[in-house]
């Protein structure tokens, strides 16, 4: 039994939210929640927010334990490119890509 929760088209590129995953990646969710807590970036308040949604949906569709949860999959894949034009010198113009990103959190229980 596995519970998930998905946050689509988070305005971060995907590796600034890599960098966050690889540390909470195997943890129990308490150790997840305060190694997310206290890890200064910005993908930290997104991971927060979807740490506390799998395990709600955990506790309330899956009746599983909320004690014995960890984090057994946490993967993050590219979503839309927004492209932005900035003026440069001498008339010309370059390309600004505002990356965003699909972050999936999977939380399984302990045997």
């Amino acid at each position: 039994m596995e519970a998930r929760a998905i946050l689509k088209n988070a305005r971060i590129a995907p590796r600034k939210v890599q960098i966050v995953l690889d540390l909470i990646r195997g943890k129990d969710i308490d150790v997840a929640t305060a190694i997310v807590r206290n890890t200064p970036k910005a993908a930290s308040e997104y991971l927060e927010k979807l740490l506390k949604s799998a395990a709600a949906n955990a506790e309330n569709n899956h009746n599983m334990d909320k004690n014995r949860l960890y984090v057994a999959e946490c993967y993050v894949s590219p979503g839309p490119i927004m492209k932005r034009f900035m003026p440069r010198a001498r008339g010309r113009a370059d390309r600004i890509l505002k990356r965003t990103s699909h972050i999936t959190v999977v939380l399984k229980e302990k045997d």
